[in-house]
């Protein structure tokens, strides 16, 4: 969402530190996969580089049918700002919403 494309151009404006921000999923949580961000310097040899707006993100080759077709956004309130993704690939989420199943 342009909401995430703005938050991430200013995270990784940093021309000293050219890096990306890896998306990707771990087994994690009572529902069995969790989201994963990270930084790394440069995609791993099967990612995926996803480009909007001129901002890259690369998604893991082992998450990326478990990802396809999510929109990632960035929202913000009074106590808490963070990313969340809507993903038609989700079949089950957890009550605290932190793990889902695919």
């Amino acid at each position: 969402t342009p909401s995430a494309v703005s938050r991430l151009r200013m995270l990784l404006s940093d021309p000293s530190h050219p890096q990306y921000l890896k998306v990707g999923t771990k087994k994690k949580g009572c529902s069995g996969h969790a989201y994963n961000l990270e930084y790394v310097s440069a995609p791993a040899r099967f990612d995926e580089v996803v480009e909007q707006d001129g901002v890259k993100v690369i998604v893991d080759s082992k998450a990326l049918f478990s990802l396809i077709g999510s929109e990632m956004d960035y929202v913000e309130d009074t106590l808490h700002s963070e990313f969340v993704f809507n993903n038609p690939n989700v079949k089950e989420m957890c009550g605290c919403g932190q793990s889902f199943m695919v």
